[in-house]
């Protein structure tokens, strides 16, 4: 305690440059800590982007693929899945509900998304949270489209509004189905997901504003009107991916195979879980660099802490020859020199945990409202725990330098110093 209490007197004496190395660490940690937050806050809102949903079908592809371009409208589909099998799949007893998706379509680079009400009911995010409409109501005309938060809130629309959907998936529309306007019949709530970039209309009305379209361009000389097109039969031929929910996760892996095996054309059947799994394993090394680099800054700040000691130590021999003069051993010379180490790591390690957690109270709704990033407001992991201790231990041991060059000097100096 007497070794403690010398080290906070000396660095009283010293507050403005201890100061500046406490902040020097605290700052390092909070970025530490802040990528370390950041990544596992990033995979837990891609994890919470689909939530409820036991597998994903679309076309036979790569599992990474189809999770992208279904759920976070990434890509495009290398081909369709036909009614006919989606129907004949969702007989399948193990089946609770099926929501078809259909893409290929924009407004504005924003993604269209062709579906049906049971989207609203079954799509969920962030631990089984359901949609919310901030205003108006789902699709019930065959022209009513939902925009996404994101969507509304960039381009100025309210619920009432025309908008028109331009034919494939560039941000420049060369060719719009301006014959078909649809009107805003609701807006959902921010949800920090690709929802918030899309636009949702229904099936039919994918069918129908491809009425008189054939392979990809209008056809010539031939025009469906928005009236004729409500008096045909728009059940579509096929969609792009499917979302589908089980009665019991048991029954996940047989259907599955069943899916995957299925005769009449070559589909996959993907578990979310799983295929983030992959994507994960991809931005592994990324993750990795990063925290290096974090981690190279800590190092950086321990460094110029042991540089600041060491700098002192010709300025403070006749402190530590004074103290060798009361009784004072080498030892607590060297006990001296580590507990200002200590108390230097520990003041800054404490002070960049409080610095993140401040920031992360006051930035949190902006980083989820711009970057759809939610970081929760979590203790820290043992993960983030033992990182702390580890700095801190570093710190301790990095002060071990100056201590026993001090040390030393004190050895040597006893009542004599040079000056």
């Amino acid at each position: 305690m007497i070794v403690l209490r010398l080290a906070l007197q000396s660095l009283r004496n010293r507050w403005g440059t201890a100061l500046l190395t406490a902040l020097a660490i605290a700052l390092s940690v909070m970025l530490l800590l802040g990528v370390e937050k950041v990544r596992t806050g990033a995979r837990q809102s891609f994890t919470d982007t689909i939530a409820g949903t036991d597998l994903i079908v679309g076309a036979r592809s790569g599992s990474l693929n189809l999770l992208l371009y279904s759920v976070f409208r990434i890509g495009n589909a290398t081909n369709n899945i036909t009614w006919e099998s989606l129907q004949d799949i969702s007989k399948a007893p193990e089946i609770a509900w099926v929501v078809p998706l259909s893409l290929g379509d924009n407004h504005r680079g924003f993604r269209v998304l062709g579906t049906t009400p049971d989207y609203f009911k079954y799509y969920k995010f962030r631990r089984n949270q359901p949609l919310q409409f901030a205003s108006g109501q789902p699709f019930a005309d065959l022209f009513d489209a939902v925009l996404g938060a994101d969507v509304a809130a960039k381009l100025g629309y309210k619920v009432g509004d025309k908008i028109i959907v331009a034919h494939g998936l560039g941000n420049v529309a060369f060719v719009e189905h301006d014959d078909k306007p649809f009107r805003v019949s609701g807006i959902l709530a921010k949800t920090g997901t690709p929802a918030d970039r899309t636009v949702h209309v229904s099936l039919g009305a994918i069918e129908a504003i491809h009425a008189d379209w054939q392979s990809g361009a209008r056809v010539a000389g031939q025009a469906v009107s928005a009236d004729d097109v409500r008096r045909m039969d728009l059940t579509p031929k096929a969609v792009t991916a499917a979302l589908i929910g089980l009665k019991s996760r048991i029954s996940t892996f047989k259907l599955q195979r069943a899916i995957n095996e299925f005769p009449k054309e070559a589909l996959s059947a993907i578990v979310p879980g799983a295929a983030l799994q992959e994507l994960w394993g991809l931005v592994g090394t990324a993750e990795t660099a990063l925290s290096a680099v974090s981690l190279m800054v800590v190092v950086t700040a321990l460094l110029g802490m042991v540089t600041m000691i060491l700098t002192t130590l010709n300025e403070r021999r006749r402190e530590m020859a004074i103290l060798r003069s009361v009784g004072a051993g080498p030892g607590t010379v060297l006990g001296l020199l580590v507990s200002e180490a200590a108390v230097l790591v520990t003041t800054g390690v404490i002070g960049g945990a409080a610095l993140l957690y401040v920031a992360l109270f006051a930035l949190q709704p902006l980083i989820d409202r711009i970057y759809g990033l939610y970081i929760p407001l979590n203790p820290p992991t043992s993960y983030e725990l033992s990182l702390l201790a580890g700095i801190i231990l570093a710190g301790i041991v990095a002060g071990l330098l100056p201590a026993l060059r001090a040390y030393k000097l004190s050895l040597s100096d006893g009542m004599m110093v040079r000056v």
